[in-house]
């Protein structure tokens, strides 16, 4: 049924650059539903035969062979501030891909697909528990649905190394003067990611202002332009997440793209979206370039390099 479930996750990009997309809705043994974007599913199994790791995160339940290649699995409920998972063979494992790696989240059971429109999507309310998990929420069926932030789970289970290269570092330190004359709108709905990203372009010396979805950030780039006293004549380039509440980073770029005083901006599109974005989505939305999150370094030699070509330019 699981396989069945899933067959046509592959056909579904063609929501992106509508302002849609679809959650796998999942249970965590409650009646309160969850959601993960249908993009970052690879599939979903029944719990696999699982080997303990000593002195691993208490979430990860133990490692298994998929598909060839080793993975971890994790306990979505206790890694998000829950009990641990009683294991039983009717659970079920979500493989996903987030950040450039692989790995499994063992749930209650799942749902269904429901599409959305990013505009039902709404950021969570004041955090406290579990909402400090999550990215966003909104209904299903009249029934409150929660997205779970899975780059914060990431961040706290797994050891990811965040941190620039020291090459990277003297590399910034060269640009530090010319870095300082421009600014950076970063757009992200994850907090975690928002910190990541900060830290690296603070590295850089690089000013930034930072914003929660696309609606926040258009409008944030839109109140720029009529100021002649903001950031927006030194805008070296917007930084977007592509999946957010409210407006998705393909629907931000062709906004920036359709208004008159913006379509000149640099956009770098950065998600984690990694295994199945669409190239010639962001050709067809018009982005500048695409990196998939999160390596420092690789965010840091973008914008390095947009930073030098402004500079040798002249502006």
């Amino acid at each position: 049924m699981a396989s069945g479930f899933m067959a046509s996750v592959d056909q579904r990009t063609q929501l992106a650059g509508r302002n849609r997309m679809e959650l796998l809705l999942f249970s965590l043994g409650g009646e309160q539903m969850f959601g993960i974007n249908v993009f970052k599913v690879r599939e979903v199994i029944r719990i696999p035969k699982l080997v303990r790791v000593p002195h691993s995160d208490p979430s990860v339940m133990g490692i298994t062979n998929y598909r060839g290649h080793t993975i971890s699995v994790i306990d979505m409920q206790r890694a998000t501030g829950g009990r641990e998972f009683v294991q039983d063979e009717s659970n079920s494992v979500i493989i996903t891909e987030y950040n450039r790696s692989v790995q499994g989240f063992m749930v209650r059971s799942v749902d269904r697909i429901v599409n959305m429109n990013w505009k039902d999507v709404m950021p969570p309310p004041n955090q406290t528990t579990i909402d400090s998990y999550l990215t966003a929420v909104t209904k299903v069926d009249g029934k409150l649905v929660q997205i779970i932030d899975v780059e914060k789970v990431l961040s706290e289970v797994t050891d990811v190394e965040v941190a620039l290269s020291d090459e990277s570092k003297t590399q910034g330190e060269s640009l530090t003067a010319v870095a300082a004359k421009y600014h950076i709108l970063v757009i992200d709905d994850s907090v975690v990611a928002r910190n990541q990203i900060k830290r690296t372009l603070d590295a850089l010396g690089v000013e930034i202002t930072l914003a929660k979805n696309g609606a926040e950030g258009l409008k944030q780039i839109r109140d720029w332009s009529n100021d002649s006293e903001s950031p927006f004549k030194k805008l070296a380039m917007v930084l977007s997440d592509i999946e957010m509440p409210i407006m998705d980073g393909y629907t931000l770029t062709t906004e920036i793209r359709n208004d008159e005083r913006l379509k000149h901006l640099y956009v770098l599109l950065h998600t984690s979206l990694s295994g199945v974005f669409n190239q010639d989505m962001i050709k067809t939305v018009g982005a500048n370039e695409f990196i998939a999150k999160f390596n420092a370094d690789d965010l840091a030699d973008a914008v390095m390099q947009r930073i030098k070509s402004l500079h040798e330019a002249g502006m």
